[in-house]
């Protein structure tokens, strides 16, 4: 049990940027308020300090995609373009040093995707860095992926997809397929000897068409208006994941059917083409526009600060500091459907609380001084 004090609390709530105390017991928030006392609480003074809601990472492969020991790839399946029974759960070693790296830089929670080598790749879940319940969705998405990565994966083995063609076919395909299948367990009426064959991968794109968990799709530049095309023929959610070159579709990416868009990391390695036009503007423009926007690491393909550096660079072209806040806090929590858990300050929801000597999204020198995951402090 903690009483944080005399902080600057950026709520990420309708309550705004507030000075107050923040009691965290049994895992919550219990309270926010002035002068507050608790016997037996142990008391942190952040008088002068930025107390801000846990980090959430709207996309990350830690865990499952090693590069820092011989545990190698366990979120890529590259032996089919179509790997939607997969599930990033079980690719997950959760004593993978990189969470740890993740709490370091403010990463209390992530949502882990399955790479994006396949056209369909799979179920993600929302996961905190720590604690002893980690698992705050499953499924919260379905992986999806356009352009170079599928290309290069499959085009080698002269299989497909070879084009953005046969990627944009893959997709119309197996959703084609995910509606029939849904329409023939529907006229069976539960009737077992009317019932279609079993097929998990066709089951885990119910909740896709059901509207319950979004397609979440590794896409850039042009080929997120075909994602968007795809999403209005099957009337479903999508997450445009990367999104380098939004900033020529603004106005596009306001269709209901986007439940967000997640910006970068800029820090991998650049596809020629697709991957070229590095728009961190396009995070205020939509932002400007109502469009839920957030950015992400891809760790740990890029490094795990790539969090601070772009929200720094979307400040510097123009958003406001607390707006670009919210795209690591309360827009990536309301995206991935955990926001009555966690991504803002308010009594009642998980303790995931930072602790900063100066508001990171303005300050270059702002330090991270304390993390709290579940009330735990881990930092």
């Amino acid at each position: 049990m903690y009483v944080i004090k005399n902080a600057t609390c950026y709520t990420m709530e309708k309550r705004g940027v507030i000075h107050a105390d923040l009691l965290l017991k049994d895992g919550k928030i219990a309270k926010i308020a002035k002068n507050i006392e608790m016997e037996g609480a142990e008391v942190i003074d952040a008088a002068g300090k930025v107390v801000t809601p846990g980090f959430v990472d709207a996309h990350s492969h830690i865990g499952g995609i090693d590069n820092l020991s011989e545990l190698g790839e366990d979120l890529n399946e590259i032996t089919n373009p179509l790997t939607p029974e997969l599930d990033a759960y079980y690719g997950i070693n959760p004593d993978d040093k990189c969470f740890g790296y993740a709490i370091a830089q403010g990463i209390t929670t992530s949502c882990l995707v399955p790479g994006s080598a396949n056209v369909v790749g799979g179920w993600g879940m929302v996961y905190k860095s720590a604690g002893k319940n980690r698992v705050i969705k499953r499924p919260a998405a379905l992986k999806g992926a356009m352009g170079i990565n599928p290309k290069g994966c499959y085009a080698p083995m002269f299989k497909a997809p070879m084009t953005r063609m046969g990627i944009a076919n893959l997709h119309r395909t197996y959703l084609k397929n995910v509606k029939e299948y849904m329409e023939k367990k529907a006229e069976a009426k539960g009737d077992p000897a009317k019932m279609p064959p079993y097929d998990l991968g066709l089951e885990h794109g119910i909740p896709v068409l059901e509207k319950k968990i979004p397609l979440k799709v590794h896409s850039y530049m042009h080929d997120m208006m075909t994602v968007l095309e795809i999403a209005k023929e099957f009337d479903i959610y999508i997450t445009l994941d990367h999104a380098l070159g939004a900033s020529d579709y603004l106005e596009e990416l306001t269709d209901p059917h986007v439940k967000g868009v997640i910006f970068g990391p800029t820090a991998e390695p650049l596809f020629p083409g697709e991957g070229g036009k590095i728009d961190y503007e396009c995070c205020k423009e939509l932002d400007d526009r109502g469009v839920t926007v957030a950015v992400m690491t891809d760790g740990p393909v890029t490094p795990v600060n790539m969090l601070l550096y772009e929200m720094g660079e979307a400040v510097r072209r123009g958003m406001d500091p607390v707006r670009a806040l919210a795209m690591v806090t309360s827009n990536s929590a309301k995206m991935l459907d955990v926001d009555k858990r966690i991504g803002s300050l308010k009594t009642g929801k998980d303790a995931d609380i930072l602790i900063w000597s100066k508001l990171p999204t303005l300050y270059t020198d702002a330090v991270l001084e304390h993390v709290f995951i579940d009330g735990e402090k881990v930092k």
